[in-house]
């Protein structure tokens, strides 16, 4: 049996990472850090016109038909490259929605545009701080609208739409809203990581329609979290492994006492733990993208566990490449925070590492139950 991705994958995977080396080095996450924007849309329009926003979306619909697979490889790359895109509640979350609820008339409105780039998506979850629950949505749908108010949404300042769970009578829905539309209002939020914004979004009335089946937003949701999840840990696993490559190469080239402080037997241990981590990060998306390619019933345990592993691996990863660069790794000019920033971003993107580690805990016990 091939635990490993096929040849035709790796070429796909090296190409993206090529691409990304020439037009997006860290110096241009820097420029998005520091400036007004909210993303890059020169790469933005590069990565589309590879065909990366619509690698899980059959060509019938605009898409490359690539799969989940090469969707994964393209992840870890946008990870490793921290990419400054709207990838995540684009492609993760708003198009995932769109191919697993929606209906063929909205699939073939929507879905082209998100392929292309010319329309970006988002989904808009969280309420207020915590884990989200059904019990928290306080967002209403009623007579072919939405009121209510969600924060944070990533992207939401420059999605044009935006999947929302909104409660629907005793149940919860998910309702298409169009973000240039008349009882919308939008205001950008301070992000911890600049290069992934995230906003306030105050529905006010504003037309919307189901997405799916009505009262089914929950499951549905929780779904398409368990999707998002395993493609989002291939991003932490980009960023890790990229965490950990600096954090050596800075180990073996500088020196103390006449010796690289690679050589030192406490950062041995430190680097040994790190590798540790990131291949059982590795091992467990791994996992997720066999269970998220087949549709398997394993998917809600392996989406938790490629979500926690590679939460863990990267905020350790980025935690580390810190501290073993020393004082001049709190500096600014030094590279080290911009890692730091994006794993604390996406360990919070989809509910923190404790939410989803006590959904693991559910699953297995209700798997040792069966």
């Amino acid at each position: 049996m091939n635990f490993d991705f096929s040849e035709d994958q790796k070429l796909l995977q090296k190409t993206a990472r090529d691409f990304l080396v020439e037009h997006c080095p860290l110096e241009a996450v820097r420029k998005v850090l520091e400036s007004s924007s909210s993303y890059d849309p020169a790469l933005w329009k590069g990565t589309a016109e590879m065909g990366w926003q619509g690698a899980a979306i059959p060509e019938a619909y605009g898409g490359a038909g690539f799969g989940y697979l090469e969707l994964a490889v393209l992840a870890e790359e946008v990870g490793r490259a921290l990419a400054p895109l709207p990838f995540a509640s684009s492609v993760y979350l708003a198009t995932e929605a769109i191919l697993l609820a929606g209906s063929e008339e909205q699939k073939s409105a929507l879905l082209p545009s998100l392929a292309s780039g010319d329309r970006i998506g988002s989904f808009a979850l969280f309420e207020k701080p915590g884990t989200p629950t059904p019990d928290a949505v306080e967002t209403r749908f009623e007579d072919g609208t939405v009121s209510g108010t969600k924060i944070p949404v990533v992207d939401g300042d420059v999605a044009d739409l935006v999947v929302v769970v909104a409660r629907d009578g005793d149940g919860l829905s998910l309702v298409l809203v169009d973000l240039d539309a008349k009882g919308v209002e939008r205001t950008r939020l301070e992000s911890f990581d600049g290069s992934r914004s995230q906003a306030r979004i105050r529905f006010d009335r504003a037309p919307a329609t189901v997405l799916g089946k009505a009262g089914e937003g929950a499951s549905l949701a929780q779904r398409v979290l368990d999707r998002a999840a395993i493609l989002m840990a291939f991003e932490q696993l980009g960023g890790a492994q990229r965490s950990f490559d600096e954090t050596k190469a800075f180990a073996m080239g500088r020196y103390a006492f006449g010796r690289p402080i690679a050589s030192f037997q406490s950062l041995k241990h430190r680097m040994a733990d790190l590798f540790c981590k990131v291949e059982l990060a590795r091992s467990n998306c791994y996992y997720g993208a066999w269970a998220l390619s087949h549709d398997a019933r394993e998917l809600p345990l392996a989406a938790c566990q490629a979500r926690v592993a590679a939460t863990e691996a990267f905020e350790l990863a980025a935690t580390e490449n810190i501290q073993i660069h020393g004082g001049v790794g709190f500096t600014w000019e030094y590279d080290c925070h911009l890692f730091y920033r994006r794993s604390k971003h996406l360990a919070l993107a989809l509910g923190n590492a404790n939410s989803w580690r006590e959904r693991l805990i559910q699953e297995l016990e209700s798997g040792s139950a069966a």
